[in-house]
């Protein structure tokens, strides 16, 4: 692999996983690679158009975080506390020892305290202005949740939050690396986070006919790059990646799941919520992101496409990725699974890419039974059962309303 220049890259060396797949990095690996969707009916959503979502199972936010931390947080911050303490226990760092001026911390949201939000409106205009709590601000606030990590883990270096909509995970880890290869700090937090899973986030996505109407098989609605597709699956979830130069983690003897060697972002300025009906953008953001990693297009075995199971989003994504990667590259949308984890897709399919270098295993796209007829370019989409080869190089790509891209190219570790 010639093209790798290594020394640009940096080491993911731990991980943390909160998602419709599963909590912990083991069960979203099995999950993911089993291909059964984590789609369900959700009773919270009882009686709306949509009544179907992803959501963690089985996430106790008072048993993982004690109940005066878990009271004061909204879900999305939550979720993102407890994958930032997975991860930092997976990289074997000690908080204790290290230089907690020089950790950084940046994650990707978008919605904020969607839920909390809506809530305390509703209290607000059924009640009187006392009702309402004290913690709504910081409850609801995209950026405390960079802010409620740095305080959990003792962080004192920088800390910020990217909103690029559905592209912010993959922002973040794009932000996290050039953070550490200028210098800024020698170990960074990055990751996603999102949990907006409400009556009014879901009703303003309904009426943009983004969420799939098939609320009657909530397990088979979100199929990316089905010829039968109509729609995602809101879902929620966190991902926190620990992120370290490669020479750093190699002299600490850590275990590197994968290393990001390349990263770039482009804007289509073409439509506030539609993507470039070519996939413009995201071609210049894939072939920078390859060019920033020294790796030819020919290189890349794996990417872990946005794929989000609407009828624009995977056409344009089969065209960008072909006109970049041709036809070599084995395409997987773990969104099957998981649903749209909306700001925290980018993080938590970065971490699937990575796990699919390390363990040389590339999950199938759930619940697709035919192509789509429509993509009028050759792809390989993985199907059926995942496919279990070594691999030396993938990529994952995503998008967001606003017209944001990023792709992130990452390697085996050496």
């Amino acid at each position: 692999m010639s093209g790798v220049a290594r020394g640009r890259g940096v080491a993911v060396t731990g991980m943390g996983l909160v998602t419709p797949a599963g909590i912990g990095v083991e069960e979203n690996w099995r999950r993911v690679l089993s291909g059964v969707s984590a789609g369900a009916t959700d009773p919270e959503l009882k009686g709306e158009k949509v009544d179907i979502s992803c959501r963690v199972p089985g996430f106790d936010p008072t048993a993982e975080l004690g109940r005066r931390t878990a009271w004061k947080l909204d879900r999305f911050t939550q979720l993102a506390v407890v994958g930032a303490r997975q991860a930092v226990a997976d990289s074997g760092l000690d908080t204790g020892s290290w230089d907690c001026t020089r950790v950084g911390v940046v994650i990707g949201n978008s919605l904020g305290g969607a839920a909390t939000l809506e809530k305390q409106l509703r209290t607000y205009s059924e009640g009187t202005p006392e009702d309402v709590s004290a913690l709504m601000i910081p409850m609801s606030m995209v950026n405390m949740v960079a802010g409620y990590v740095a305080m959990d883990l003792r962080i004192h270096g920088p800390s910020l939050v990217t909103a690029t909509a559905c592209a912010s995970g993959a922002s973040a880890i794009g932000t996290a690396r050039e953070w550490l290869l200028s210098g800024l700090c020698d170990v960074v937090l990055a990751g996603g986070t999102e949990s907006a899973i409400s009556p009014g986030t879901l009703n303003g996505l309904s009426r943009m006919g983004a969420l799939s109407g098939r609320t009657d098989q909530p397990a088979a609605a979100s199929r990316p790059f089905a010829a039968d597709r109509d729609g995602f699956v809101a879902g929620e979830g966190a991902a926190i990646l620990v992120l370290e130069r490669c020479a750093d983690a190699t002299a600490r003897g850590a275990r590197r799941y994968a290393d990001i060697a390349g990263f770039s972002a482009t804007s289509d300025a073409h439509h506030a919520t539609a993507p470039h009906p070519q996939g413009e953008g995201l071609a210049r953001a894939l072939r920078a992101a390859l060019d920033d990693a020294g790796v030819l297009p020919d290189e890349v075995e794996h990417v872990n496409a946005h794929g989000t199971s609407t009828p624009m989003n995977d056409l344009t994504e089969a065209r960008a990725l072909h006109s970049v990667l041709g036809d070599r590259a084995a395409i997987t949308s773990t969104k099957g699974v998981t649903g749209h984890t909306l700001a925290a897709a980018g993080a938590v399919e970065a971490a699937y890419t990575a796990l699919a270098l390390y363990h040389g295993a590339m999950p199938p796209t759930a619940n697709v039974e035919s192509l789509d007829p429509a993509i009028d370019v050759d792809i390989d989409v993985v199907t059926g059962s995942a496919r279990h080869r070594r691999l030396s190089v993938a990529a994952s790509t995503s998008l967001g309303f606003g017209g944001h891209n990023a792709a992130l190219v990452l390697t085996a570790a050496a």
